[in-house]
């Protein structure tokens, strides 16, 4: 058990896992009641694709910048901003609901308010981390952890909110979700941070360059966030679709939708317990391969279920090879970025992660429209087959360029005679 939960020795980490694991659950409550709430009002398919644009498409066009200021201003201040705006959100979200005035326009117009939050929230956290662990060594067990945390709110989540969905409706799962921030707040409120200061240096149009031209040089880095960038955006037609699936092929209602998140996150848990007992990052990149692999599979295998039994086994799948396939990438990226430019990388790994997003929501909604959930759904689990087998033909070059990398930053040792380690 130490090994796994070895991270949450240091005081600051500690509590920012503890504060995001409470608001993380309301956080995967309104995700299910947003997309409940939308196809009860408009039983469109395009338009769930069209609010999952919303949502994410700020994030692709807005991290980039927002990365140059992660990386100039204080993080833990900035986040401290971003999950009180947050909160804000979701009561704005709550208190249209409860009255009865919610509309798609509203739901669309506040998807892009949180997007453009999160468009700096996101690498502020992801870069965080360093500052919080203040062990490198413990570094890739907190990532692991945060994808614990993350899928561990995703098995209690969407459980919740079906439940809260079927009993007192949607706008109570969004006042429920505004009361979890204020856990996460306080926990950033506690921590112990070392006074960083604003650092400006070049203009943001030099700083984005630069650090734009950082990812192109690294083969290792720019490999990595293409896959994410290919799984991430093929994740979103099964997570978007999921309502109009339960509903016209499993011929369920709420609480079906909410069993079906719950078996995703319990594969996606499983998968960051893994990550979090592993003792080094070596080997990870064919571990990256692998999920890949593993995510295509099981979407593949969803989109044919023929039964409410196989579909939970395959969503279980699906969870565990996403959640490995990100959390093991960003792990990568990492332990390779220059300190200087962490919150810019991390941005990048935002856009791949997030920013892709809206082109998979809206191209999830119209390819639905026209062949149906299922054949969306199951390109999907091809596209992110040929992702793995495309990564698999580059893990050679990409040992060979990242293993003196590893050797300069120790985590290999500098070895008498080259023994041929796969660093990934």
């Amino acid at each position: 058990m130490a090994q796994l939960t070895r991270a949450l020795r240091h005081r600051n980490y500690r509590l920012f896992f503890a504060g995001q694991t409470l608001s993380l659950v309301g956080t995967w409550i309104t995700r299910v009641a947003t997309s409940w709430l939308v196809y009860r009002l408009t039983g469109s398919e395009l338009l769930l694709g069209v609010v999952g644009f919303c949502g994410q498409i700020p994030t692709m066009l807005v991290a980039p910048f927002a990365g140059v200021l992660v990386d100039r201003w204080n993080r833990h201040r900035l986040l401290v901003i971003t999950q009180i705006l947050s909160m804000l959100q979701t009561l704005a979200l709550a208190a249209l609901t409860l009255n009865g005035s919610i509309t798609v326009k509203w739901v669309l117009v506040l998807q892009v308010i949180q997007g453009l939050i999160n468009a700096f929230d996101t690498p502020a956290r992801q870069a965080f981390v360093v500052e919080m662990v203040e062990d490198r060594a413990d570094l890739p067990n907190a990532i692991a952890l945060n994808s614990t945390m993350v899928n561990g709110s995703r098995i209690i989540g969407p459980a919740i909110g079906g439940l809260l969905i079927a009993s007192v409706g949607e706008g109570w799962c969004f006042l429920a979700d505004a009361a979890s921030y204020i856990f996460v707040v306080a926990s950033l409120l506690m921590m112990r941070v070392r006074p960083a200061p604003d650092r400006v240096e070049a203009n943001v149009l030099t700083e984005l360059r630069h650090g734009f031209d950082y990812v192109r040089a690294s083969l290792p880095i720019r490999t990595a966030l293409i896959v994410l960038a290919i799984v991430s955006t093929m994740a979103m037609p099964y997570s978007v679709l999921m309502p109009a699936f339960v509903a016209e092929t499993l011929h369920g209602g709420p609480g079906t939708l909410g069993l079906l998140m719950t078996a995703t996150g319990a594969g996606a848990l499983s998968g960051g317990v893994y990550l979090a007992s592993r003792r080094s990052v070596v080997g990870l990149g064919r571990i990256v391969m692998y999920a890949t692999l593993g995510f295509g599979t099981g979407l593949l295998a969803f989109a044919f279920a023929p039964s409410m039994w196989l579909a939970l086994a395959a969503l279980t799948v699906v969870g565990a090879g996403f959640v490995v396939q990100m959390a093991a990438t960003n792990t990568v990226l990492q332990t390779l970025v220059d300190d200087n430019l962490r919150g810019r990388v991390m941005a990048f790994y935002t856009m791949a992660f997030f920013g892709t997003a809206p082109i998979g929501s809206l191209v999830a909604g119209v390819a639905a429209e026209r062949f149906g959930a299922r054949a969306t759904i199951a390109f999907s689990g091809v596209v992110c087959l040929a992702a793995g087998i495309w990564l698999a033909t580059r893990l050679p070059a990409l040992r060979a360029i990242v293993r003196p990398i590893y050797i300069e930053r120790g985590i290999l040792p500098v070895p008498s005679v080259d023994s041929g380690t796969k660093t990934l």
